[in-house]
C-alpha cells in the first residue's frame, strides 16, 4: 500500500493552525503556536516571541508597508515565510550605534539612521538574511506577508503566551 502525502506551504493569506496530537500524555504539557496565526493578528512590524531557548527567541512579525529603522548591538537572521520583502541596511556612525554591547534584542533607531548605505537584499519565501550588529535595517514590503526573525530577547520584545499557544 502507497501513502500519498502532500505538502502544503502556509501563507499569510491561507494556513491551518495545526496542533499537538499527543498519544499517551496530556496537550498541557506542550507549546504550539504558529507565526501565520500570529502575523495575522498582530500590528505590522510588532515583534512577537514565539519560541524560546533562554536568551534567544523567534520572533513572528507581519510585514506590511514600511518598517522603523531597527539596530541591535549583536547579530540577528530574518527567514522571510511568505511575500517578498526588501531590507534595507545601513552602516551606523558610531553616536547610533547600541552603546551597550551586551544590551539583547532590537532597538529602534533614533532619527533617521546617518551612516554609510550598505546596499539592500531581496527577501522571497524561504529566504534568510543577516542582520549585522550595529547596522540599521528597515523591511519594505509592497503587500503583507511574515518575517521570522532568530534573536534576543529584547525591549521589543512581545509575549503574548496566552494568546498564540495552542492549550486544550
Amino acid at each position: 500500500m502507497t501513502v500519498q502525502y502532500e505538502t502544503k506551504f502556509g501563507s499569510l493569506k491561507s494556513y491551518e493552525k495545526g496542533r499537538v496530537e499527543a498519544i499517551d500524555d496530556d496537550v498541557k504539557h506542550y507549546a504550539f503556536s504558529n507565526c501565520f496565526e500570529i502575523a495575522n493578528k498582530s500590528a505590522p512590524y510588532q515583534k512577537v516571541v514565539f519560541g524560546q531557548n533562554q536568551i534567544y527567541v523567534l520572533e513572528a512579525l507581519r510585514s506590511e508597508g514600511v518598517s522603523p529603522w531597527f539596530t541591535c548591538a549583536h547579530d540577528e537572521f530574518a527567514l522571510n515565510m511568505d511575500t517578498d520583502v526588501e531590507v534595507h541596511l545601513i552602516k551606523l556612525d558610531a553616536a547610533q550605534t547600541v552603546q551597550d554591547p551586551e544590551k539583547d534584542g532590537a532597538v529602534l533607531v533614533q532619527g533617521e539612521p546617518r551612516g554609510q548605505k550598505m546596499g539592500w537584499m531581496k527577501l522571497r519565501r524561504g529566504h534568510q538574511g543577516m542582520l549585522p550588529k550595529n547596522t540599521a535595517y528597515q523591511f519594505r514590503a509592497t503587500e503583507p506577508g511574515v518575517l521570522v526573525l532568530q534573536t534576543c530577547k529584547g525591549d521589543l520584545s512581545v509575549e503574548k503566551w496566552a494568546d498564540i499557544c495552542q492549550t486544550t
